[in-house]
């Protein structure tokens, strides 16, 4: 499976995950059997409050999979009506996530979970 997980900064497996899907700086794509690792810039990040493009943001990686502190109801819209699942997972690094996802404890994100607004902080989702 590939899991697509944003990031403030890349450093490989030990990069934090980032708070917030669509202000991201950046993504990183791991596959789960191999845990080889792309990394790929926010391509949508000046979009405006309300208005991300979770496909534009994320550029063609093409995952399975989202994981992410939080999210904005209109991405988690686009992100499951291309198939893509999304789980929760408030912090850590992308390793921690992974090992997280690989035995089951993240949950998927419903809509109702989503973030009605944002702040600096994300406590939109803590």
């Amino acid at each position: 499976m590939k899991v697509c997980i944003p990031v403030a900064e890349y450093c490989g497996l030990e990069s934090p995950v980032y708070g917030h899907f669509g202000s991201a700086p950046g993504f990183v794509l791991v596959d789960s059997e191999t845990m080889s690792i792309e990394r790929s810039g926010n391509q949508d990040q000046t979009h405006v409050h309300g208005q991300c493009h979770p496909m534009k943001a994320i550029a063609g990686m093409s995952p399975d999979a989202v994981v992410v502190g939080g999210i904005g109801a209109g991405a988690l819209r686009g992100l499951l009506a291309t198939g893509i699942k999304v789980y929760r997972c408030d912090g850590g690094t992308v390793a921690d996530a992974m090992r997280l996802l690989g035995n089951g404890e993240l949950s998927e994100i419903a809509e109702d979970d989503a973030c009605a607004g944002h702040s600096e902080d994300h406590s939109c989702h803590r």
